[in-house]
C-alpha cells in the first residue's frame, strides 16, 4: 500500500514519464491513466480521425485504445519503441478494423447504373488491363504474391509479414519494387 501512496505523491508533484506512468498503471493507479490519456489522447484521436473521417467513430477508437491500455498495460513493450508510437499504431489498426467491419451505406437498389459507354474508352481500358496483367505476371513470384495480397486482398504490410513469415521490411521492399516495375511497364 505504501508503494501506491509514494507513487501518488510523485504523480501529484509532476507528470511522470511514460515508464513511471506505466508502472503505476500496472499497479492499478487511475491517476497514471489520467496522465497518459491527457498526454496521448489527441495523438490517438488524430490518427483515428484521419483513417475513419468521422469524429464519433474516432472517439470510439480512443475509448477502445485506452481501455486496452488500462486492461493490459503489459502489452506495451518499451524495447520495441515509445508509448506514443505504439498507441498511434494501435489506433491506426483499430481504425482499419472499424472500416473493414462497416457495411456499405447504400443498397444495391440505390446505385445508379451507367448507360452503355463509349466503345473507344472501353477498348483503351481493356488494353490497359491487359498491360497491367502482363506486368504483374512478369514480376518475380514473391513480389507478385506480396503485391496481390496488399492490393487485391486488402491486407496491411504487417498482416502480409505475419502470413508469409517474411520480415516487415522485406514485405515493404517487395511491394515498392513491384510498383516501380509496373510503373516502368506503363511508361511509353
Amino acid at each position: 500500500m505504501s508503494g501506491k501512496v509514494e507513487l501518488a505523491a510523485i504523480i501529484a508533484r509532476k507528470p511522470p514519464g511514460d515508464d513511471a506512468a506505466l508502472l503505476a498503471l500496472l499497479s492499478g493507479d487511475q491517476s497514471a491513466m489520467t496522465v497518459l490519456y491527457d498526454r496521448y489522447s489527441m495523438l490517438v484521436y488524430s490518427v483515428a480521425l484521419r483513417v475513419l473521417r468521422e469524429p464519433a467513430a474516432a472517439e470510439d477508437v480512443i475509448q477502445d485504445v485506452f481501455m486496452q491500455l488500462w486492461r493490459s498495460p503489459e502489452s506495451f513493450t518499451a524495447v520495441r519503441g515509445n508509448l506514443g508510437s505504439w498507441l498511434a499504431v494501435v489506433a491506426r489498426n483499430r481504425s482499419i478494423d472499424v472500416l473493414r467491419r462497416r457495411r456499405p451505406s447504400t443498397t444495391i437498389d440505390d446505385i445508379p447504373l451507367a448507360a452503355p459507354g463509349n466503345l473507344a474508352d472501353e477498348a483503351e481500358q481493356k488494353t490497359l488491363m491487359e498491360r497491367a496483367r502482363a506486368g504483374i505476371q512478369a514480376l518475380p513470384r514473391e513480389q507478385r504474391k506480396t503485391l496481390e495480397m496488399a492490393f487485391f486482398d486488402g491486407l496491411t504490410h504487417s498482416e502480409i509479414a505475419d502470413m508469409t513469415g517474411a520480415p516487415l521490411g522485406t514485405v515493404k521492399t517487395r511491394i515498392r519494387t513491384a510498383l516501380l516495375s509496373l510503373r516502368k511497364a506503363f511508361q511509353p
